[in-house]
């Protein structure tokens, strides 16, 4: 009786170790399962990520110069920048502090776009007679459009005073504006202390004037109106102020802009834009020259430099 016990008992046991065997087969299977669905369900998350990097990412054109003679320049400061990449091509001096002279006005026309808008009937508060002005009025009416053509081609110093005056807390708050947006801009070596760049104070660098010029020249309306030859603006009153363009290589070898500056102090400064194709690719160089004896000879010997003489590194995904 006691042996049938027995075997009964063992019987048990076998049975339910054999449960418990099944039972933990079934549960490691499951797991298997789970996880090799899990690291499906990943790879195929992770194939979805890369295809949509790959479907994103655009074949980079990076500049590169052939081996050639520096030009010789007049200017004491001197760059020439990629738009697209930022790689300095040519650099002499481009660290030193300048006066920048009227190409401070760059950074008033986009300072003041912040605010104003083309339509916009701004009042001249006070004459200004310093330098190259257009000869307005105390009183007079006018289109902060019209100050605009009148600040960037014959670089009106008048124009700039009108549209500081005009600004919410007046000429010295949109000066620290200025200095504000310099410093946006990592203009680490740049200080305005007027809105014309007649001051002896201000300074710049060639560096830091071609970062104010890359962010300037694709500002639509700042482009179209440094790339206008000849302009005629009226105040609100119907008088008419005829305008011309200073920089004489706007028009040829691909030149767009953007801006001349000249005082006794600063010597001759010019921001140059070209837009050159190179392997049926479009690119943006910019050129200051600056403390120049002859700007538009100077920066036309960088035009050479860069012609025929730039190669693009095409990096594909």
């Amino acid at each position: 009786m006691k042996d049938s016990q027995k075997k009964k008992n063992k019987n048990k046991n076998a049975s339910a170790f054999k449960k418990l065997i099944y039972l933990l087969l079934v549960v490691f299977s499951l797991l298997t399962l789970l996880v090799y669905f899990d690291v499906e369900i990943k790879r195929g998350s992770l194939y979805f990520k890369t295809q949509d990097l790959k479907s994103n990412f655009k074949p980079v054109s990076y500049p590169i110069l052939r081996e050639v003679s520096s030009p010789d320049l007049s200017a004491l400061a001197a760059i020439i920048i990629e738009d697209d990449s930022k790689k300095i091509i040519y650099s002499k001096n481009s660290s030193l502090r300048l006066l920048p002279a009227s190409t401070t006005k760059v950074m008033t026309a986009l300072t003041a776009l912040e605010f104003y808008k083309t339509e916009n009937i701004l009042t001249v508060n006070a004459p200004f007679y310093e330098g190259s002005v257009l000869g307005l009025k105390v009183g007079e009416k006018i289109k902060f459009e019209s100050l605009l053509y009148a600040l960037l081609l014959p670089s009106a110093n008048d124009a700039a005073e009108v549209i500081a005056q005009n600004y919410p807390g007046g000429r010295e708050q949109f000066i620290n504006k200025m200095n504000e947006n310099a410093a946006k801009l990592h203009m680490r070596n740049t200080f305005f202390s007027d809105p014309s760049g007649i001051s002896d104070k201000n300074y710049t660098t060639a560096y830091d004037l071609s970062l104010l010029s890359s962010i300037a020249f694709k500002n639509k309306l700042i482009k179209r109106i440094v790339g206008t030859q000849e302009k005629i603006v009226t105040d609100e009153n119907g008088k008419q102020y005829e305008l011309s363009n200073l920089n004489k290589l706007l028009g040829s070898n691909g030149v767009e802009g953007i801006k001349t500056g000249f005082t006794e102090e600063a010597g001759q400064v010019l921001i140059t834009a070209q837009i050159k194709n190179i392997l049926g690719q479009e690119k943006t160089f910019i050129i200051v020259v600056m403390r120049s004896d002859d700007r538009f000879g100077d920066t036309e010997k960088l035009l050479n430099y860069l012609k025929d003489n730039i190669d693009l590194l095409i990096i594909h995904p």
